[in-house]
């Protein structure tokens, strides 16, 4: 009977390194996944850094790093981010949602603090569709009397 707990006690030991809380963000055609793993805050994005995959603009870790920054747990989790679809903007704002998501389930205690902020709610703001007779979704051609 004893070997049968010492069993149980090594899978729960298994589960609690592998336990990580998990979000999906979303922002324009941009879906990212994100993986929170207890760890000194490292980023990777699509397997690479959050560095190489975004360039050196400063504005997309910015953009990353808001709720960890706002939450004062910048070096409390390495992030597993898995994004697809869009473009660099629009993916970093989807993994910014994804964070949020998943700090919630990390605390839900933090829930109040991110709404605040805004980082919670999906942006659903897309590019309006070009309509038949306009040379753009709203831009008329030039009106000629004769």
């Amino acid at each position: 009977m004893e070997a049968g707990t010492a069993t149980q006690e090594k899978t729960t030991a298994k589960n609690s390194e592998n336990r990580y809380f998990y979000g999906v963000g979303r922002r324009k055609s941009s879906v990212a996944r994100v993986r929170l793993f207890p760890g000194e805050g490292n980023i990777t994005v699509n397997n690479r850094a959050s560095l190489d995959y975004f360039g050196a603009r400063g504005i997309y870790q910015t953009i990353i790093f808001e709720p960890l920054r706002l939450m004062n747990l910048a070096d409390r989790f390495n992030l597993q981010v898995r994004v697809t679809g869009g473009g660099l903007t629009g993916q970093a704002e989807a993994i910014r949602h994804a964070i949020s998501r998943a700090l919630t389930e990390f605390d839900s205690e933090l829930r109040p603090a991110l709404k605040q902020a805004g980082l919670l709610t999906r942006d659903a703001r897309v590019k309006e569709r070009k309509k038949v007779g306009l040379k753009r979704a709203r831009k008329a051609p030039q009106y000629t009397k004769r």
